[in-house]
């Protein structure tokens, strides 16, 4: 119980060294700023460098705050082997071996400067995924704001505190991670001080909505006092605007030029135009959450007068009594408040009522007068 009890503390210590928001470029990300959307590139540049350039304009014009490269080549992330083990299964990739797949999607890394040029150009910010410690000491000399970890590196413990020791804010994808993979995983960032937001991500291309589970998000985000997000692989943007309704402060989704381009990420990829509306959803689900008000807004206001309230329904002569047929609950709201409808039924008119004439206590005759 006491080994129980330390870990409990040593985790609301980490969780107290938690942050609303890290800091990316110029850019607050997380709790009260606008959702950061990044544009994933992916491989969806077909080994041509001035279709990535393309890309990156087209993200901008859709609204994406930051686009994101993958900095590796085949030999720094897996080993040219022929065997089963290296082939892969039970994916849209199905059959094709890791090392010729990576050789197919990589970028090459000649492009990455140039990229940012063009990226902080247009007002941009531009980070890559590093998967292994070359690339991230690559990415440091370009002088990236920030560094993305993706799912499948969650659990290369070295290749995350070379990552932590750049002092650069983190972003990480926590996709077929279990909770204590995780825990560990964020530890190495806790212990180095780094500001680190993490993902929700389903690990699968296309993956189905059924199988995101969305309300992990605001879990996860008081699990590990960060900002959290999505990553997103699912088609279409209504499982993305549904995680900004759930808290989401970041979301990426694969972005393409044309899904019909051929390449292994262009089937699950967004579309300028889709990505556009997605980024409008976001932005109308942002100003729609607000925060938790009563008050009415301007608009409210103008449209009170027309609720309902107790009117004459019928012409009514002094001294006759108000009855359910000649008073009625209606609108607008010019009249008596619908609460009043008990106190007035029975009483006598103190004058003549024109139909359509709003009730008020005036028009009911004094209890003396009745008699």
């Amino acid at each position: 119980m006491a080994a129980a009890g330390n870990l409990k503390q040593e985790r609301d210590r980490e969780n107290e060294m938690g942050r609303d928001t890290i800091a990316i470029g110029d850019r607050l990300v997380g709790a009260g700023q606008p959702v950061y959307i990044i544009a994933e590139m992916s491989a969806n540049h077909g080994q041509q460098f001035d279709r990535a350039v393309q890309i990156i304009r087209a993200a901008k014009e859709a609204g994406a705050d930051a686009v994101k490269l993958q900095t590796y080549t085949p030999d720094t992330i897996t080993l040219n082997v022929r065997n089963d083990y290296f082939e892969v299964s039970g994916t849209i990739w199905e059959g094709k071996n890791l090392h010729d797949l990576y050789g197919e999607a990589y970028t090459p890394w000649e492009w990455q400067p140039k990229l940012k040029e063009v990226a902080d150009e247009l007002g941009l910010d531009l980070f890559s995924t590093p998967f292994d410690p070359t690339a991230v000491d690559f990415l440091e000399a370009m002088a990236v704001p920030a560094h993305k970890i993706a799912s499948f590196e969650l659990n290369d413990i070295a290749l995350l505190e070379k990552i932590a020791a750049t002092g650069k804010p983190v972003i990480m994808s926590t996709g077929m991670g279990s909770l204590g993979e995780i825990e560990e995983a964020v530890g190495v960032f806790r212990r180095a001080g780094t500001e680190l937001a993490l993902l929700k991500c389903v690990s699968a291309y296309p993956a189905c909505p059924e199988d995101m589970n969305l309300r992990t998000l605001p879990h996860l985000a008081e699990t590990f006092g960060v900002p959290a997000g999505l990553s997103d692989h699912t088609m279409g943007s209504a499982v993305a605007v549904a995680a900004v309704a759930l808290g989401a402060c970041i979301v990426e989704k694969h972005f393409t030029l044309s899904r019909r381009d051929p390449g292994p990420d262009s089937s699950f990829s967004m579309e300028p135009q889709e990505f556009k509306e997605m980024v409008d959803g976001i932005r109308v689900a942002e100003k729609a959450l607000g925060t938790v008000s009563y008050e009415l807004s301007e608009s409210q206001k103008v449209s009170r007068v027309y609720r309902r309230s107790l009117f004459v329904a019928e012409n009514i002569r002094a001294g006759e009594p108000f009855t359910v047929e000649n008073v009625r609950s209606v609108r607008p709201g010019h009249g008596m408040h619908t609460r009043d409808m008990k106190e007035i039924i029975g009483r006598k008119a103190s004058c003549d009522i024109e139909r359509g004439t709003p009730m008020s206590w005036d028009l009911v005759a004094a209890r003396a007068e009745e008699k």
